[in-house]
């Protein structure tokens, strides 16, 4: 990405001229969202704010915890031309690793076009190009443990199964110079059980590159891999909903059903379990995940992480609620410590109703953590700040919001 203060004119013209053109015509409509969260903190000495988590997907709990800036915002046009309904979408986004740093980076993280009412198939939905895809998040450690995103083109909704729909994508990388393929079937939405849904996922990918041994070090051939990925959702009357995961990956192929490492061979293997439930009763309420990963390499060592943690919400008022988030996470390299670490956040919260999901919601907040040794000599990887300084306990503080619209 780039900085800010270089292509955001750019950029912005980009979004002007094509929200102009999208508003051109009367019998089109165009729609704006997005997502954005800002804030300023510190921590108990006046430093640069901290934030702590382990460093793997999940291991980082959020309220309270985020250090950086971030924001996308989507513009989509509609039209329909007689039986053709298509929409075009564009999604540019604004990071910044810290307060006012003048480092912010903007990007593209979605342009793509999608139609339905083809005669060939006038019940599919067709794209082509960049774009979310088939995603599925716990939302309190900001992890998407099925995410299928990138370049490519697909078919949604080839055939009911089930009560699901049939899904084909396939997705492109250049990453690195290195070319890969990935191909995805999903079957979403399947009706197993009364409440209950399931959505399955395979993935399969190679990567279109060989060895280079003159390299230092020497790089390894693409290779090829496999993941499925198993997602249920159960409705437990109308105020809980519990989600769980079960995904297996190997060789090149990620947990999450994108690319892993085009370079892992076959003996490379990833297993994940994931539990997570929301809820909303009365006043009251929250969302908790227990997830468990192990990651196993080509000569058998494995590494091990686990956490379990939740945030809850009580309504005092319409508009005020009082938050708090706790967690506790580890991981455990063969051969290595366990690092551990856990986490604290406590807050009031401004917002438009009393729901656990209302936004906008404006917080303050006060965070304590506390890990080990092992957790301080493996940070600074994974942009996790706050730990590998030497302690083993820090506060933070500060004021954020946070908005979907």
């Amino acid at each position: 990405m780039t900085a800010l203060r270089t292509f955001a004119p750019s950029t912005l013209a980009l979004a002007a001229a094509l929200a102009t053109t999208f508003v051109a015509g009367s019998a089109h409509a165009v729609d704006f969202g997005g997502y954005f969260r800002a804030g300023p903190g510190a921590t108990k000495k006046d430093a640069s704010r901290a934030c702590y988590g382990l460093n793997g997907p999940g291991l980082k709990y959020r309220l309270g915890n985020e250090c950086d800036f971030y924001g996308e915002f989507l513009l989509s046009h509609t039209g329909k031309v007689e039986e053709v309904e298509y929409k075009a979408h564009l999604m540019t986004n604004l990071y910044n690793g810290g307060t006012d740093t003048e480092d912010e980076k903007v990007g593209i993280n979605q342009m793509y076009v999608e139609g339905k009412g083809f005669d060939i198939a006038p019940n599919t939905s067709f794209w082509i190009g960049k774009r979310f895809y088939q995603r599925a998040d716990v939302h309190i450690v900001d992890t998407f443990y099925t995410n299928l995103s990138g370049v490519g083109a697909g078919a949604d909704g080839i055939v009911d199964i089930a009560g699901g729909k049939l899904n084909l994508a396939f997705f492109r990388t250049d990453n690195d110079n290195r070319p890969g393929s990935r191909v995805n079937l999903t079957l979403a939405g399947m009706e197993v059980n009364p409440g209950g849904k399931l959505t399955a996922v395979g993935t399969f990918t190679k990567g279109h590159f060989s060895a280079d041994t003159s390299a230092v070090p020497p790089e390894a051939a693409g290779t090829n891999g496999f993941g499925l990925s198993l997602q249920h959702t159960q409705a437990v009357g109308a105020n809980i909903t519990n989600n769980l995961w079960l995904q297996y990956a190997q060789g090149s192929a990620g947990l999450d059903g994108n690319f892993g490492d085009l370079t892992a061979p076959s003996g490379s293997r990833g297993l994940r379990v994931v539990e997570s439930v929301n809820w909303q009763m009365g006043p009251f309420g929250g969302q908790a995940q227990a997830m468990f990963q192990q990651d196993k390499a080509d000569g058998g060592a494995k590494t091990n992480s686990a956490t379990v943690g939740g945030r809850v919400s009580y309504a005092v008022s319409k508009h005020l609620k009082l938050l708090a988030e706790a967690a506790y996470s580890q991981k455990k390299p063969d051969g290595s410590a366990t690092q551990k670490l856990s986490k604290l956040t406590v807050g009031p919260a401004l917002s438009t109703g009393p729901g656990f999901f209302t936004r906008p919601e404006l917080r303050l907040y006060v965070t304590s953590a506390k890990w080990n040794a092992a957790a301080n000599a493996a940070a600074g990887t994974g942009g996790v700040t706050g730990i590998g300084d030497g302690k083993t306990s820090g506060t933070s503080y500060g004021a954020q919001v946070e908005v979907w619209f």
